[in-house]
């Protein structure tokens, strides 16, 4: 006779079954939670490589460093008019501490304007902008050395950072692979500034009909179109970074580090020409409308120097292009002083510029590539510049200090070689740090 099922096992057959149909739901669920989780970094960590919205975002960038990096490389030309004008009864080296005030704090506010743009997105252009074009008119307003450190120096450095940071930052969001080759468009566009804004500063100052205030007011007008440009294409593609504002930890990394260390010392020799050029070639002769172009010689040699070594960067590495063209900006700067006729000063300065250029340009890279997140992108460009950024602080007064003290530029040549050569093998310090190795292509 066959015997009937235990209640026991009656019992528990329905529960076992809804036990296991509870276990291939909660199953299914986590599979679809996770890959929901999945596909937004991949959407994330996904680099459009262009496009039109990149595209304008690079466009918008381009705007951004040709009226501020562009506007700032002609400080030759305010220097010998300083000097020969409004402060002629001042100092080189004073009049110097306003274009390296400006340079200081356009790269140290960085530190600021990258976390920002990180948290908060594109948002922080406006204002920046604003107080940008207002440090400008300010400026045509001024008759002493404090009102100038103040408006042009330290006002002017400072908007200009904030939109430099977050400009630089948006264009990271857009590229990876051909990252060097968009920096190089966007950094040779201040070139371009470079070479404008000194030949019409310049013949401007030089018009019978124009006095320097409404020389300075033509300009800002000028700068406030274009960055309206980049007030509408640049663009955050990441979402914002949520938690602390600084990332103290990427200090550990010693290739970081020791890129912020070689940045230090290739600003605080590489922008003495973009000072004293002018000065040096009116003092050897030069008539002084030529010698104000010698700064939009130099820029516009620039420009080559910042797209041409971005391209190579993407196939012999970034570490490698960057420390040649240090070494390059070493050895010129100590042919310098050897340059006494209007020729070889000339032939000096479009040299000086497509060697430079490069350094501009591929030092924002070096700091972006370090970013382990690239929504950390905009901090560790800050955080980078911010730092080194202090070379340029105290670099141009050197500089001064050595002129007034020997009489010549013998000493400040030989001290800008030094600095810049030290700067050029510690990328390769850095670049061994981040575990490549001396000959590789990176």
């Amino acid at each position: 006779m066959a015997s009937s099922p235990s209640p026991e096992k009656q019992s528990t057959s329905p529960e076992v079954g809804t036990r296991s149909s509870d276990i291939e739901t909660s199953v299914e669920n986590q599979s679809i939670e996770k890959s929901s989780v999945q596909e937004v970094p991949d959407d994330l960590n996904t680099f459009p490589e262009g496009g039109t919205r990149a595209w304008l975002v690079v466009a918008g960038a381009a705007a951004a460093l040709f009226s501020t990096m562009g506007y700032a490389n002609a400080f030759g030309v305010y220097q010998e008019y300083y000097q020969s004008h409004q402060l002629s009864h001042e100092t080189p080296s004073a009049i110097s501490w306003i274009g390296s005030l400006q340079l200081f704090i356009m790269f140290a506010s960085s530190v600021v304007s990258g976390p920002l743009f990180d948290m908060l997105g594109h948002k922080i252009i406006w204002p920046s902008t604003i107080a940008y074009v207002f440090s400008l008119m300010m400026t045509s307003l001024c008759k002493h050395l404090w009102q100038f450190i103040l408006c042009q120096g330290i006002l002017g450095g400072f908007s200009m950072g904030m939109i430099l940071g977050p400009a630089m930052g948006a264009t990271g969001h857009y590229f990876k692979q051909k990252r060097a080759a968009a920096m190089g468009i966007i950094v040779a566009a201040s070139s371009c500034g470079g070479v404008i804004f000194p030949i019409a500063l310049s013949h401007l100052l030089a018009h019978p009909s124009l006095k320097f205030a409404w020389t300075v007011r033509i300009l800002a007008f000028i700068i406030l179109a274009l960055l309206s440009l980049t007030c509408i294409f640049s663009k955050a593609r990441l979402p914002p970074r949520k938690g602390r504002f600084f990332l103290p930890e990427a200090f550990k990394d010693a290739s970081y580090t020791t890129m912020i260390a070689s940045i230090f010392f290739l600003l605080m020799g590489m922008f003495i020409p973009f000072f004293y050029l002018p000065s040096y070639a009116i003092e050897h002769g030069m008539s002084t409308q030529l010698a104000n172009n010698l700064v939009s010689i130099l820029n516009g040699a620039s420009f080559f120097g910042r797209v041409v070594p971005g391209l190579i960067a993407n196939k012999v590495g970034k570490y490698n292009v960057l420390s040649i063209s240090g070494m390059s900006t070493s050895i010129l700067i100590f042919c310098w002083t050897h340059t006494h006729t209007n020729a070889s000063i000339i032939v000096f300065s479009a040299l000086y510029g497509f060697c430079s250029g490069a350094i501009v340009s591929l030092m924002a890279l070096a700091f972006m590539s370090t970013a382990k997140d690239p929504k950390d992108i905009g901090t560790y460009y800050g955080m980078g510049m911010g730092v080194s950024s202090i070379a340029a602080l105290i670099g141009p007064p050197i500089n001064g200090v050595l002129l007034t003290r020997y009489g010549g530029f013998d000493q400040v040549g030989i001290f800008c070689g030094v600095t810049v050569l030290v700067g050029a093998l510690g990328v390769l310090v850095s670049k061994h740090f981040a575990g490549n190795k001396l000959l590789s292509l990176e």
